[in-house]
């Protein structure tokens, strides 16, 4: 069992930066993929970021270049940096973990966040 709570959601303008934390419970933290996706209203959630056990990094092409994911195993914490951003970015970002294979799709994730509201004013 993970429990996962998200922080460092908020309003900013569009170019400007946010960093959003997800911290997680529990001693097997470690062997948990991690991913960020997001929500806009009447949108499906979508993948942005995830990383593996062992770090390696996937990004949506839509956030390429502009957020890093990372992750703290002694913290038990993944990261959001997101740089840059747009108006589009606008959604609640939700923090997720997976004990099974990676993957980009929402649907096969085992644990989940509250979610946190990232707002984008143009």
């Amino acid at each position: 069992q993970v429990q996962l709570a998200e922080s460092g959601g908020g309003l900013v303008q569009a170019g400007g930066s946010l960093r959003l934390s997800c911290a997680a419970s529990g001693r097997t933290f470690g062997n948990y993929n991690m991913g960020w996706f997001r929500q806009a209203p009447v949108k499906e959630r979508e993948f942005v970021a995830a990383v593996s056990r062992s770090g390696n990094t996937y990004y949506a092409d839509s956030v390429k270049g502009r957020f890093t994911i990372s992750r703290d195993n002694a913290k038990t914490t993944v990261y959001l940096q997101m740089d840059i951003l747009k108006p589009e970015d606008t959604a609640i970002y939700y923090c997720a973990a997976v004990g099974r294979i990676l993957t980009r799709q929402y649907r096969d994730y085992d644990y989940w966040g509250q979610g946190t509201q990232v707002t984008v004013s143009s």
